[in-house]
């Protein structure tokens, strides 16, 4: 027969023990970010804030990192939890738009992890514009201003969530598009890319082909150079940081180029547009390499050719198809179920890296898209 005592004359545990364990058990938390389960939770957030804006390359004292804890949710609010973050060219120069003491913009992918909204459920993968953080609560119906909207991760059969904010998000779209729409490209012409090996321009030019096009590529070096070429299947790709881009144009382009895909500017878009034929089209998707210029940057005039040959040029930003956002979205999946659409992630682990993570995407030290796994 066992004995039962009463809790009162349970032995008590030394109060050295009690303490180390309430200390491991709150780092533990700490970690997780959740302090606690059950009603009104107490979350803790980690969460990157410009501490200044960058001049020149970005530098780990532009940021501070901070902890805080989020309130409970409210009916119709979700709480997620960020799985991959993005890094992307355009944050370089969007953050400039917003004042110091905020935080750091970028996308995300996050799992939800508790929900009073009839649209979520906790397990979905949600993907917003919820800046360099841990933890976000939000609200589905709040159309508060962000770059991007707030959309749950569909259906991608079994690939891993990261894709949401690469090939199957964003970057994807913006590839999608702005070749499509705003290139049209035509079966036989000739289409160039310009920083090829990124997350947007290795989309552009493996649709282009898809579409039947000549694609010609220009990375930053020999080994994404021999990746365009043998994996993705552009027709030529060159360095340009060893190839001067009108002999490799020559080279590469012989019959002109119809359609350039702009991720770069500076002296190299330059000799493509002063390459082009009559009536050929360009989307100008970004200009990376002054991205961290101090002064603006120079290079030979392209006027004549705009003229004389009556190109258009025209910028844009993919949130002009926002209506059409699934539409990029499943196209681009199917591709890649189909074997026609391949893709790279250059992954970085921990969120405490995402300031080192940016400079060496801006230097572009990624080959397809970057992320960052926390």
């Amino acid at each position: 027969m066992a004995l039962r005592l009463p809790l009162c004359f349970l032995p008590r545990p030394p109060a050295s023990l009690v303490a180390a364990a309430a200390t491991l058990l709150q780092r533990r938390h700490l970690a997780s970010g959740v302090e606690s389960q059950g009603a009104g939770a107490g979350v803790f957030c980690k969460r990157f804030v410009l501490a200044r804006h960058f001049k020149g390359e970005p530098k780990p004292s532009d940021f501070s990192l901070v902890t805080e804890e989020l309130p409970p949710i409210k009916d119709g609010e979700v709480l997620a939890e960020a799985e991959f973050l993005s890094l992307d060219p355009y944050m370089r120069v969007y953050v400039l738009r917003r004042p110091p003491g905020g935080t750091m913009i970028g996308g995300q992918v996050a799992r939800v992890l508790e929900s009073k909204s009839p649209d979520y459920k906790v397990g979905d993968h949600v993907v917003g514009d919820f800046g360099w953080r841990t933890h976000t609560v939000f609200n589905p119906e709040a159309h508060e201003h962000t770059l991007m909207r707030t959309y749950k991760l569909p259906d991608i059969g079994g690939l891993s969530p990261s894709l949401g904010l690469g090939v199957l998000g964003m970057p994807g779209n913006t590839a999608y598009f702005g070749l499509l729409e705003v290139c049209r490209p035509v079966k036989g012409e000739t289409v160039v890319v310009s920083g090829a090996a990124g997350a947007v321009g290795s989309i552009v030019g493996q649709i282009a082909k898809i579409k039947g096009c000549r694609v010609v590529g220009f990375a930053g070096s020999d080994e994404k150079v021999k990746w365009l070429t043998e994996e993705l299947g552009f027709d030529a790709a060159y360095n340009y940081k060893t190839t001067r881009p009108r002999d490799a144009l020559k080279d590469g382009a012989p019959k002109g180029v119809d359609c350039y895909f702009d991720n770069v500017g500076g002296e190299l878009s330059s000799s493509v547009i002063n390459r082009m034929n009559y009536g050929g089209r360009v989307a100008v998707c970004g200009s990376i390499s002054s991205y961290n210029a101090d002064g603006l940057p120079k290079a030979t005039i392209i006027q004549p050719a705009v003229v004389t040959n009556e190109l258009k040029i025209e910028g844009f930003l993919v949130t002009r198809w926002n209506d059409r956002w699934g539409e990029g979205i499943l196209q681009n999946l199917k591709w890649i179920q189909d074997g026609k659409l391949k893709y790279e992630e250059t992954v970085t682990k921990g969120f405490e890296n995402m300031p080192s993570a940016l400079v060496g995407m801006l230097r572009g030290d990624n080959t397809g898209k970057a992320v960052v796994k926390v």
